[in-house]
């Protein structure tokens, strides 16, 4: 039998109208999420949660439907008002296991875009009973109810994007149904077992996939959620009464190997995460909101606004192997071009006869690289206006390194009391003092004593589900030793900015493989990709600002001087509504190649202060990997930014919509490259914007100065 929820005032204990959300207690004391017109059975419970000994009240692929879930009965609740932000603490507790669950939401409203917003949620967790409680996996946010404006599941399309070394931000979409098929619920009387989930596997928190997803319908309405985690993490969505349910996870038991045991009167949190609803104008209003939400909960920093151009010696250049014979031409053509910091890549370190790789961890400048010491060199960039820059990977010690076997076993991750290998490396766990105490040492004196004033983080293994190290009491699980070390990393991370507040920070796990805004709350830059082919760069380029804000996305543009002028001008056309990461043999360059390197670094320092405060958008949908036609722009309320690529042969028109410009002219500006024989062809009345680039694997960049 249904029972309807009450929709009076009294069983509504919190409600945000431009999110069509209200949390409701039913006639049993459980609080749902949704539209208060639903019928109870198609909502789930606020939080659910699966404990050994208290699992699911119907078994399969689904975490939903709890024994726990059910019975967290409501009792009470809070509101207040933090930085123009309402937060809402809703207290319940299960009657059986003494668990109370504090569930937070924090809601914002969507800016300019009417009928939109976002909301924030995280979950503590206390244990107020007599006995242990083993948790397996605990909900951050959980919500049922979704449907398009029919009220079915025949007009949703979800869309997720896939994630890869040297293939990031890949966005597929399918419709509902296609993923989570109709069953006939009415001839055997049970819901399904299964569902549409996305998950991390291992410390690469976005080795699979991005920790981001969304549906939209056909009348412009979109949800979009995105977890925080640099650990485990986990999202589903099936069905449930005719329509959708959401619920997203931290690490769990099944998929992280996660288990973590609450002591009587102790407490876990879970990671955050945020949904975004919006009522119109689909996923690139989505993004929108989402965009501004990351800009609100990350740290303060300069850097965010004032974009310096970076030059990295790495990518198709010096590849790890830098010596000051090499350096120094670099050095002096990057201050040419433009670039405002100058970073020294892997490979400065690199004194050992067998290489570098599984030797690292002291991170002393190596002698035969540079004869005169690498103070030289950094003098040499300061010298020329520059900041200079290291790559450092402080999570790893090779296994032939001195401090593998000085520092203590506990300083390492460990599984089945064996310290964890992978490609030659050791773990440091962040939560043992002296491996903290360590790469303290060390960062002291790169910023401290040789004035480095920028720091690449980069990761390059995936060390599996964990440790089990035991840093706590007791025993630990991987999952929860995982998660225990990523929230150390990132209290390190703050800890060296609050010692050295205008050192900068970039995020880098072989590229983009932890693109996540747990380190990126933190860290100023992500690095978006190792790719290396500036042909398959675009899609990445394109999509970023889908995974990141766009002044945090650092794209790779590396010029060279066998390059032709339109090989040239494409590669650095894709870094321009994002972060130059500049990279190429500047110094052998002819004039006029080296010309179109400075006008691009020229046009980037001109456009920068309005990109921080601009939101994405994609007037062809989310770019393919194969799409021969590509566009991302920004707008703000100055400036619409629009960066177009055609790669491959095929036709040399493309139209675009851009009904946010309807009614803006004149014809938009060509920014970048100039002069170019790319045209633009603008229809004001009817916001269609048609693309002439006469030639295969150009790009252009176009500006229109406008409020809108």
């Amino acid at each position: 039998m249904t029972t309807a929820v009450a929709t009076d005032e009294r069983s509504r204990i919190w409600s945000r109208p431009e999110l069509g959300l209200h949390a409701v207690v039913d006639t049993e004391g459980s609080v749902r999420l949704g539209r208060p017109d639903q019928d109870r059975d198609c909502l789930v419970p606020l939080v659910e949660v699966t404990a050994t000994g208290h699992g699911r009240r119907w078994s399969g692929e689904r975490f939903i439907e709890t024994s726990i879930g059910e019975r967290l009965a409501y009792r009470g609740h809070e509101t207040v008002h933090v930085d123009g932000r309402e937060r809402t603490t809703i207290r319940l507790a299960d009657p059986v296991t003494g668990l109370a669950a504090h569930v937070t939401l924090e809601a914002g409203g969507g800016g300019a875009v009417p009928g939109a917003g976002f909301l924030r949620a995280r979950v503590r967790l206390v244990n107020e009973g007599a006995a242990p409680l083993r948790l397996e996996s605990v909900t951050t946010l959980t919500l049922g109810g979704i449907a398009d404006a029919d009220g079915s599941l025949d007009g949703l399309t979800l869309h997720w994007a896939d994630n890869d070394w040297l293939a990031e931000c890949r966005w597929r979409q399918a419709p509902y149904r296609d993923r989570v098929v109709p069953l006939s619920r009415s001839a055997h009387g049970h819901e399904g077992r299964g569902c549409f989930e996305r998950y991390s596997q291992g410390s690469w928190s976005t080795g699979r996939h991005l920790p981001v997803a969304g549906l939209t319908d056909r009348d412009g309405r979109a949800w979009l959620w995105q977890i925080e985690s640099s650990a485990g993490w986990r999202f589903e969505t099936g069905e449930r009464e005719g329509s959708a349910y959401l619920a997203l996870f931290g690490p769990d038991d099944a998929h992280h190997q996660w288990h973590h045991t609450l002591a009587p009167g102790q407490e876990f949190h879970t990671v955050p995460a945020v949904l975004v609803r919006t009522e119109s104008g689909g996923l690139d209003a989505a993004f929108g909101i989402l965009t501004d939400h990351r800009r609100g909960i990350r740290r303060h920093h300069p850097d965010h606004r004032a974009l310096p151009v970076i030059y990295n010696d790495y990518m198709n250049t010096l590849m790890g192997d830098p010596t000051t014979e090499k350096l120094l031409p670099l050095i002096e053509s990057a201050a040419a071009a433009g670039a405002e910091v100058f970073v020294i890549d892997a490979g400065w370190y690199d004194d050992d006869a067998q290489g570098w790789w599984d030797a690292v961890g002291a991170w002393e400048a190596a002698a035969n690289r540079f004869p005169g010491g690498i103070g030289e060199v950094l003098d040499a960039i300061r010298q020329r206006g520059m900041t200079p820059g290291l790559w450092l990977e402080p999570e790893v010690v090779g296994v032939r390194s001195p401090l593998a076997r000085t520092l203590p076993s506990e300083a390492f991750f460990q599984r089945g009391g064996v310290r964890v290998t992978e490609h030659g490396r050791h773990h440091l766990d962040l939560r043992h003092p002296a491996a903290r105490a360590h790469l303290d040492r060390v960062v002291d004196r790169l910023v401290g004593d040789w004035g480095v004033g920028y720091l690449k983080l980069d990761y390059n293994i995936n060390i599996g589900p964990g440790t089990e190290s035991g840093t706590g009491d007791g025993p630990e699980s991987p999952g929860a030793g995982l998660l225990g070390h990523h929230r150390a990393h990132l209290d390190w991370m703050a800890s060296l900015l609050d010692r050295h507040p205008r050192l900068v920070l970039e995020n880098c796990g072989s590229g983009g493989l932890r693109m996540d805004y747990a380190q990126l709350a933190v860290a100023q830059l992500q690095s978006t990709s190792d790719q290396q082919d500036f042909l398959r760069y675009p899609p990445i380029a394109a999509a970023a600002a889908t995974a990141v804000t766009p002044e945090q996305a650092a794209v790779w543009a590396y010029p060279q001087p066998e390059h032709s002028l339109d090989e040239i001008a494409f590669t650095l056309t894709g870094a321009l509504l994002g972060r130059v990461h500049l990279s190429g043999f500047l110094d052998l360059m002819d004039d006029d190649r080296f010309a179109l390197v400075r006008s691009a670094i020229g046009v980037y320092k001109d456009i920068r202060p309005r990109i921080a405060a601009a939101h994405p958008f994609w007037p062809l949908g989310l770019p393919g990997w194969e799409d021969s036609w590509l566009a991302h722009g920004l707008r703000g309320p100055e400036s619409t930014f629009l960066t177009v690529w055609r790669r491959g042969p095929g036709g040399e028109r493309r139209a675009l919509s851009l009904p946010h410009l309807r009614g803006v002219g004149p014809v938009p500006e060509v920014l970048y490259p100039h002069p170019s024989d790319a045209t633009a062809r603008w229809d004001a009345d009817a916001g269609i914007l048609t693309v002439h680039l006469p030639r295969p694997d150009t790009a252009v960049l176009l500006r229109w100065d406008a409020a809108h």
